[in-house]
């Protein structure tokens, strides 16, 4: 059994959130590679800026070749509720990067006041009256 320091130190070692991300990417770091694992679709729909579409079901050697090994993948999906970011995480573990999964997905990211990728009609960030 681990202890609970270790515990801790192992969840930060393959976890990040919104803010880390989002300082990482403002300073120009370019160690973090964002990786939306969910579907094309949803991808099209709204996005991190800046992510690259890999969804889960679709990962393999072949899918995943141009990929770089040098940076932290940083993947991601809808929220809590969605597992797809831990099922790509392992998938990407699996083909040897290394990864970290965003906590909170999308949905922590926006609710952090992060932009994303969607814009409604009248201009503003997703509005809730368009």
């Amino acid at each position: 059994m681990i202890s609970q320091q270790e515990f801790y130190e192992a969840k930060l070692a393959y976890e990040i959130d919104a803010a880390d991300v989002a300082q990482a990417l403002a300073e120009g770091d370019r160690s973090l590679l964002l990786i939306d694992t969910r579907s094309v679709a949803a991808y099209d729909q709204e996005t991190i800026p800046g992510a690259q579409s890999r969804p889960h079901r679709l990962m393999t050697v072949e899918s995943t070749a141009d990929l770089p090994r040098d940076v932290t993948l940083v993947a991601f999906c809808d929220g809590i509720g969605c597992n797809a970011s831990t099922k790509g995480a392992l998938k990407l573990t699996k083909l040897g990067f290394k990864v970290k999964e965003l906590q909170g997905g999308l949905d922590w990211w926006k609710r952090d006041g992060y932009a994303t990728t969607r814009e409604a009609a009248c201009g503003k960030e997703v509005c809730d009256a368009c």
